[in-house]
């Protein structure tokens, strides 16, 4: 500690840079409770109905680029999407690489592309021609950790996490391909800082998905999100689920609580009721208008956990559906909408097969109830979700979504086997239009509901 602070002494060069350094210390390493506070996140007005869609730019054509992947935004538009994610665009490191190309996570150069995708210019091209379309662009940030041959490895090893003997370590045991950041050192929260505000500037990104967010200091995220909203007003996603990352800095975080739940469901692990306990811990846990993330799949959890249809089985579009219809903001990931049923590789090429888009059909018109119903909206400004008894609790999910004059009510068969069930309450009666059947539904207290195992009901009213 002595020797890292001596090193760190001699690259001040004034005491007004020392007093800052001090003050971004302390901001990088401060813990905060938040629980019942509200939110100073003002969410960007185009989040308000929208759906984000994970691109993985390896794996989405064969060719594995920026232009080919530009050649999909129509359909993504026509889809519907508002908001695309793309997995790091920045080079990948050599040194002690994962597989034949390396893991995207391993950032060689924090402010560099990756050739094999593009250039800068291809990289702009793709966000102008995505704007064009109404369609936002958020790329990937990876703060935690560096690739081993990074220049910062050696240029600033005093920002590198150390062992007991003194040289820079992994941040997780089996990470051994990455090199870890330490963000008790002001240089690398300033240095990340300006790097954020780089791809603003010079690529007009709208926002950041940030990778093992809860990884580095809450302080370090409410210190420099700030910073980078007086440049623009970006959409920021943390893959973190800790209340407090919504305190200043992040609009979405990861709903890993209702992921989980719904793949013990498909298992029979878990009943339907259980759901409840998502809503009750939200409710006391997080503010109001704060995003949560749902999704039956990304690139971790298809690569290293399996596909939905692995995880879900026959309850695989039920899950999805159900993703689009609880508060919060679904996701899509590269290859759900052509119903994608293996695990791409991490490290090495593996094209997606696309298969004529099976499910495009069925994700557009759950993005257009999105972002037409105000019920389904995002945050606080959509409507609240409201339980609706059944006789099989355990079997069946029911609720309503209700906003001004805009009403949902959605039925899930939570289970293998067929049921016939009663709806009880005042809230539901009346007259619906069921979405993917196109019939007519005439809903009474008492009125019998037949479903087939892992069936469901989508109704507007």
């Amino acid at each position: 500690m002595n020797k890292v602070n001596s090193h760190l002494r001699s690259k001040v060069l004034n005491a007004g840079l020392l007093f800052y350094c001090l003050i971004l210390t302390l901001a990088c390493t401060m813990e905060r409770k938040h629980e019942g506070r509200p939110s100073a996140v003002v969410h960007p007005e185009w989040s308000k109905n929208a759906v984000i869609y994970e691109v993985n730019i390896r794996q989405y054509t064969p060719e594995g680029t920026f232009a080919a992947f530009e050649k999909h935004l129509s359909r993504l538009k026509e889809m519907g999407i508002g908001i695309l994610w793309l997995m790091p665009v920045n080079p990948i490191g050599i040194k002690n690489r994962k597989g034949s190309l390396g893991s995207y996570y391993s950032i060689k150069d924090f402010l560099g592309v990756n050739r094999e995708f593009g250039t800068l210019d291809d990289l702009k091209r793709l966000v102008k021609k995505a704007h064009e379309l109404g369609m936002k662009v958020i790329i990937d940030w990876v703060a935690d950790h560096s690739s081993w041959d990074n220049n910062l490895v050696t240029e600033h090893p005093e920002w590198y996490q150390h062992d007991s003997t003194g040289k820079i370590k992994s941040p997780v045991h089996d990470w051994t391909d990455v090199a870890g950041l330490d963000y008790k050192q002001p240089g690398i929260c300033n240095y990340m800082t300006n790097a954020l505000i780089y791809w603003v500037k010079n690529a007009d990104v709208d926002g950041f998905r940030c990778d093992v967010a809860g990884m580095l200091p809450v302080g370090f995220w409410n210190e420099a999100v700030p910073k980078v909203q007086k440049v623009k007003h970006v959409f920021m996603l943390a893959e973190a689920e800790e209340p407090e990352m919504h305190d200043t800095a992040f609009d979405m975080t990861y709903s890993w609580d209702l992921y989980h739940l719904l793949n013990d469901i498909a298992k029979g692990k878990a009943t339907a009721d259980k759901i409840d306990s998502v809503w009750t811990k939200e409710a006391s846990h997080y503010p109001a208008d704060a995003y949560r993330m749902h999704f039956t799949s990304n690139h971790d959890e298809n690569s290293w956990n399996g596909t939905e249809y692995e995880r879900l089985g026959d309850a695989t579009l039920t899950m999805a559906v159900l993703t689009f219809t609880v508060p919060g903001m679904p996701l899509i990931y590269s290859g759900q909408e052509a119903a994608l049923n293996k695990r791409l590789r991490f490290f090495d090429k593996d094209t997606i097969t696309w298969d004529n888009y099976k499910l495009e059909k069925i994700y557009s018109i759950l993005i257009d109830l999105k972002k037409n119903n105000k019920a389904l909206w995002n945050g606080k400004i959509g409507g609240r979700l409201i339980k609706v008894h059944t006789n099989i609790d355990k079997q069946v999910y029911a609720f309503i979504r209700e906003k001004e004059d805009q009403k949902v009510l959605c039925i899930f068969n939570l289970s293998p086997n067929h049921v016939s069930f009663t709806l009880h309450g005042a809230d539901f009666p009346g007259q619906y239009k069921d979405i993917f059947r196109k019939s007519n539904v005439d809903l009474k207290e008492g009125t019998t509901v037949n479903l087939k195992g892992w069936d469901y009901l989508f109704l507007e009213k």
